[in-house]
């Protein structure tokens, strides 16, 4: 009742073949490599979002205003 052999891994590896295919194993695999790629872009993006230097404009000068409505001529 120890571990597993591997021609025990390779029967299961076989049967989940056969339920699922091929297709839908790689559809599966890219699905998950996008995510884990989203979450690792979203990790570096949360670092980028900390530093005030990027959001300020180039100028360095804001600029307030309010909006009105346009009326045409």
């Amino acid at each position: 009742m120890g571990s597993f052999s591997i021609w025990h891994w390779l029967v299961v590896l076989v049967i989940v073949l056969l339920v699922f295919g091929t297709k839908k194993l790689r559809n599966i695999g890219s699905d998950l490599g996008g995510a884990v790629k989203g979450f690792k872009d979203g990790m570096k993006g949360g670092e980028e979002e900390k530093k005030p230097d990027q959001l300020a404009d180039k100028s360095g000068v804001t600029v307030e205003g309010e909006v009105k409505n346009k009326q045409s001529s």
